[in-house]
């Protein structure tokens, strides 16, 4: 039955694509889906009021996930860190995933940053945060990806600095990290990271940390949307320390890689492709490369759709797609965010996941998005 989208008629597919059981962790490469947080719908809470999370319906995902063999990113950036979600909120959701993990024998990595802090900051205040967060990530369990710090982009008056401090937190770690390199175009408060706003000598700052820390550094996650930077710096790594590609513009081909190497995985939309893209991994893994390929690269189109500009607002998408496909009875993001996306935006996303047959109910789907539709003012 035809569904009537802001931009005209639409015929939903009938059967979904992808498949409904999971299946083992893809061998060739380490994947991890960052994951989005369930907001409690019932919830008397205003934008500015501390997150409030449906426990189960959140952590029902990541079970989700691990059941497809993709790790979990815990309280990343899709997590909503700093856009909704606090460090008391990222805090517990971290403890409770890790326990949930080791019962599951899933794996599982967590962000570490600052955004505990409130105004401006020293650099010793900046490390003291760190060394926090990095403590809760640690004991829980979770492989620690030490996050970029607005804080720390505010403080820091040069490349000196950030090697200092991030020297510190590689010593006091009690194992390897990943380093997060994480883009003005997803956080514009991180413009200048690494002491510059040349890339080529953020890049060479960046690298100098890594190299200066060998056993400390299992990878590092760019999130720059820039394939040329990212496969040049993969290239200067040293060996041993992975790529894991935040960019989710172009995945499919920094994950097959070439002659010289290929990335790992870090990903947002990962979220919302979770069976998909564990499937196409498998696929690789057997040395198939055109046909991960042809699983994957139909998918870039909704993830550029999702990641547009203003790319920090993607998270409504993801979550809105998880609705669709019944991972969450509502569409009520934490801090009200469900409403930094437009209807035709919206409606963009569910014809692109559809066409992919990302949605495990496709009824179920077109059901919720003419409800939605409806509640905006469109007849059905």
């Amino acid at each position: 039955m035809t569904i009537r989208l802001p931009s005209g008629p639409y015929e939903p597919r009938g059967e979904p694509a992808v498949p409904t059981a999971g299946g083992a962790p893809p061998t060739s490469r380490a994947a991890f889906s960052a994951a989005h947080v369930v907001a409690d719908p019932y919830a008397d809470v205003s934008p500015d009021s501390p997150a409030a999370v449906d426990w189960d319906a959140t952590l029902a995902f990541r079970h989700h996930l691990w059941s497809h063999g993709l790790g979990v990113a815990e309280a990343m950036d899709t997590a909503q860190r700093g856009m909704g979600l606090d460090w008391a909120g990222a805090a517990e959701l971290i403890r409770r995933s890790a326990a949930e993990a080791r019962a599951a024998g899933g794996r599982i990595a967590a962000g570490a940053g600052t955004d505990q802090l409130s105004g401006p900051a020293d650099l010793a205040t900046v490390r003291a945060a760190y060394e926090e967060q990095l403590a809760v990530v640690e004991d829980a369990g979770a492989l620690p990806v030490l996050m970029a710090s607005r804080a720390l982009a505010a403080a820091a008056r040069s490349p000196d600095d950030y090697l200092s401090v991030y020297a510190g937190l590689l010593r006091q770690a009690s194992g390897p990290v990943i380093l997060h390199w994480l883009g003005p175009v997803f956080d514009p408060a991180l413009e200048g990271y690494w002491g510059s706003t040349d890339p080529d000598a953020a890049t060479g700052t960046f690298l100098e940390v890594v190299a200066g820390h060998p056993g400390k550094v299992d990878g590092v996650k760019v999130s720059l949307l820039d394939a040329r930077r990212e496969v040049d710096l993969r290239r200067r790594l040293p060996d041993g320390v992975r790529c894991y590609t935040g960019d989710d513009f172009h995945y499919p081909g920094l994950i097959a890689g070439d002659e010289r190497g290929f990335s790992h995985a870090l990903l947002g939309v990962f979220d919302p492709l979770g069976p998909l893209a564990a499937g196409a991994l498998r696929v690789l893994d057997t040395g198939d490369t055109a046909g991960f390929r042809a699983l994957l690269d139909p998918t870039v189109a909704l993830s550029r759709h999702l990641f547009q500009a203003p790319t920090r607002f993607y998270k409504t998408g993801v979550v809105f797609l998880a609705w669709l496909a019944g991972h969450q009875d509502h569409f009520t993001m934490v801090g009200g965010l469900q409403s930094a996306r437009s209807l035709p935006h919206l409606a963009r996303a569910y014809q692109l996941a559809d066409g992919l047959g990302l949605f495990p109910d496709p009824a179920l789907a077109e059901a919720r998005m003419r409800t939605l539709l409806t509640l905006y003012g469109v007849p059905q």
